[in-house]
């Protein structure tokens, strides 16, 4: 499957994989069951909305503190912990028959995705270096992408022919098989420092200001814009947002840590991130819309994706091998480019039935080709910029940008598709919640291009030094 270095193995990275396959894959497949669980247990769209957004939300909420507290206890311990959160959200789920449970399970699931994406990185850094590094991270891509990717068609599937409750009793086993596989490999951690107090302080402020952001976003309509309870949360989040960085900014302990984004390398990378994880929404408002509008079912919707599977898949190692040769400059580029035509396509929704799904189908494929494309240098940028002492937290924030940008595009796309459908346009409601994802893939390419330089992710001979060697002695440790 791929060569090792010296300490990092096959079965290492197997496990890795399948811990972030559980967030990916299975938590993630709410987005492509929606209509099904709606009707199973009988709940509103506006209900179903915030249930499919509230994992990516609380995963974008504490995946920074739970990157920050793996450098400070474990990555191996946090993963682990991850896993367990995973296996009861799923059981939530399972049992779940109305809002309780669901919306339960979908916060469980959010934790668990804050505890696995941020240290598995850090575990991928710690393991393994140079292109031994570049191709374990195309794994953990495969994984993080890829399994994103399946969710419409290896979801769809499982709802359709055998019912969406079976998606959360894989993942359970797929959990149980991941803790396996990395029982042996021994504990990473960072040097502890005196100051190393976690910020209580920022870190409520935070949840805060995200709490009303997503709430403005997902039920604005609902409450009325100009409502005294909508404009109570916009100045909430504008007011928190001022507080939060005059806080932050006095403090030697951050809740993040904003010299990270001195690194014009690591801004770009996760500002990229953050905004081509929001065209998913292009992904829901598509789905919904063949399912309702042209009758398609759970598992023909997901068939419409495969191609973007297939193409993200076949893409993540090109954008390896890219990165080597290149650098992650022209790849990053290219994909946002790809990714913006393709969102494009998929909002042709005037076409007739055959028509639009062949255009769709490449719009599609063409999409998943760019963001596979990006996926390897994106997450090789972001972690080679950053020094192995900092790595959970810069990994957090980068998984943050991930998980924020996945939800807030699912609850803007799906916002704006509510709000035109309820004007009595339907006609217009997809184009325009589709649409809207491009808005992000063009900030994207702006941020790429004026933040990665050409020669970023180069495998150039690696000269060892003695910072390197400092560096190696306290990331591998299973007891200090």
């Amino acid at each position: 499957m791929m060569e090792t270095s010296k300490q990092g193995s096959t079965k290492m990275m197997i496990g890795i994989v399948l811990a972030v396959l559980t967030f990916w894959l299975f938590a993630q497949s709410m987005v492509s069951i929606g209509p099904a669980v709606q009707a199973d247990l009988g709940i509103s769209l506006g209900t179903l909305n915030i249930a499919i957004s509230l994992t990516a939300l609380f995963s974008g909420m504490f995946i920074v503190a739970a990157g920050g507290i793996s450098d400070k206890v474990g990555r191996k311990k946090l993963t682990y912990l991850g896993l367990i959160l995973s296996i009861i959200g799923s059981l939530c789920l399972i049992l779940a028959q109305d809002t309780t449970l669901l919306i339960t399970g979908r916060i469980i699931q959010g934790f668990s995705a804050a505890c696995i994406m941020p240290s598995t990185i850090a575990l991928v850094k710690a393991y393994f270096e140079g292109a031994d590094r570049q191709r374990a991270l195309s794994y953990w891509s495969i994984g993080s992408w890829g399994g994103g990717g399946s969710t419409y068609l290896i979801g769809g599937a499982i709802a359709t022919y055998m019912g969406w409750r079976w998606i959360f009793v894989f993942s359970i086993v797929i959990s149980l098989v991941a803790m396996y596989l990395l029982k042996d490999i021994a504990e990473s951690k960072a040097v502890q420092s005196n100051n190393s107090r976690f910020d209580l302080t920022g870190f409520i402020i935070f949840i805060g200001i995200m709490l009303a952001l997503n709430l403005t976003i997902t039920r604005g309509d609902e409450f009325g814009w100009t409502s005294p309870l909508t404009i109570a949360l916009i100045a909430a989040v504008l007011i928190g947002s001022v507080l939060f960085f005059i806080i932050e900014i006095r403090k030697s302990n951050k809740f993040i840590d904003f010299s990270l984004f001195k690194i014009k390398a690591y801004t770009g990378a996760t500002t990229s991130n953050f905004l081509l994880n929001a065209v998913a929404g292009t992904f829901v408002v598509t789905n919904t819309y063949v399912q309702i509008s042209r009758g398609f079912t759970a598992f023909q919707s997901g068939l419409l994706t495969i191609g973007n599977l297939v193409a993200l898949l076949l893409m993540i190692r090109v954008g390896e091998k890219l990165l080597q040769k290149v650098g992650a400059r022209k790849p990053m580029i290219a994909a946002s480019i790809m990714s913006s035509v393709g969102i494009s396509l998929t909002a042709l929704t005037f076409l007739p039935d055959m028509t639009y799904i062949i255009v769709v189908f490449f719009g599609f494929m063409l999409s998943g080709a760019g963001l596979g494309l990006y996926a390897t240098p994106s997450v090789d940028t972001a972690v080679a910029s950053v020094s192995i002492d900092k790595i959970g937290v810069a990994s957090g924030i980068y998984k943050m940008s991930s998980s924020l940008g996945f939800s807030f595009g699912i609850a803007i796309s799906a916002a704006v598709y509510g709000a035109v459908i309820a004007t009595g346009n339907v006609e217009a409601a997809a184009p325009l919640g589709i649409l809207v994802n491009v808005i992000f893939a063009i900030p994207a390419l702006i941020s790429i291009m004026l933040t990665i330089s050409s020669n970023e992710g180069k495998v150039v001979p690696e000269l060892r030094t003695e910072k390197d060697e400092t560096e190696k002695s306290f990331v591998l440790n299973s007891g200090s």
